[in-house]
């Protein structure tokens, strides 16, 4: 059975840029309100106080918060207000699209192991490691928890993470996100399971290769856009537009069947990568 998203609320980790900032907006098209939280410094924090806005221009609530999303104080902040939001209910959707970390390697080394010295990255240290895997992995269990303990995370409700290729294949200098994404979908698993009782869908899904400030600031950027663009059989790479489609489809549906896994929006590029 499918549930008209409109007067429902959705959660959005991440909600200033990328698939965070278009899922958004598509889900406000389809009548949801929005609550969502990203961290940004000044110029960042106006776009992104301009975007809720505009966002609010489509019929709905937008309510943005400039957090650390892995902060607990920031839950502890945050959930009292999601409560009276969406008046004891709970977000329908819950985004967890969360790009913070360190991009490097995990030994000195040139991009893509060559001998540049010029171009060596620097091995990753425990902090940077550990920070990476805290935000882009672990913060998505501790919202959970809170909102589960706070009665938010309403039956029918639908959890999603934006995972990449990356979190099972080596990319040059993206080793401490790659322990971050693997570590995210082992979780979206777990999570899953444990809340099934519940009638709560947990999913991972895994974009394409999609042009987003986070890909820009990986090594090599250009070498991997340009690469796959040219085998991706849709003719062009995917685009967040794609992906906040899906999300909308995905969370019309009143059932949680579709459950634990990691789901490709990509035009078929894993196929042929």
């Amino acid at each position: 059975m499918f549930v008209p998203l409109e007067g429902s609320w959705a959660l959005i980790f991440g909600v200033s840029s990328g698939m965070g900032k278009e899922t958004a907006r598509a889900l406000a098209e389809a009548g949801c309100h929005i609550i969502g939280v990203h961290f940004d410094l000044a110029e960042g924090q106006q776009q992104a106080e301009q975007y809720a806005k505009t966002v609010g221009e489509l019929g709905v609530e937008a309510h943005f918060f400039n957090r650390n999303v892995a902060a607990p104080k920031t839950r502890a902040e945050l959930v009292p207000v999601i409560h009276d939001l969406t008046s004891g209910v709970g977000p329908r959707v819950v985004l967890h699209s969360v790009a913070y970390g360190t991009l490097t390697s995990l030994l000195p080394s040139a991009p893509g192991g060559g001998q540049d010295q010029d171009a060596v990255l620097p091995e990753v240290t425990p902090k940077q490691l550990a920070m990476t895997v805290d935000v882009m992995g672990h913060s998505l269990v501790y919202w959970i928890q809170d909102l589960v303990q706070a009665s938010l995370l309403p039956r029918g409700a639908k959890v999603f993470a934006m995972t990449s290729a990356g979190g099972a294949r080596v990319l040059s200098g993206y080793a401490p996100v790659a322990a971050a994404k693997a570590t995210l979908e082992s979780h979206v698993r777990n999570l899953a399971v444990e809340l099934a009782p519940r009638g709560v869908a947990v999913n991972a899904i895994r974009a394409g290769t999609t042009i987003t400030p986070a890909l820009e600031k990986i090594p090599g950027n250009q070498k991997l856009i340009d690469h796959c663009r040219d085998i991706n059989p849709g003719g062009r790479l995917t685009r967040t537009e794609d992906v906040a489609e899906a999300i909308v489809a995905l969370s019309v549906s009143d059932s949680s069947w579709l459950t634990g896994n990691v789901i490709g929006v990509d035009g078929g590029e894993a196929l042929v990568v």
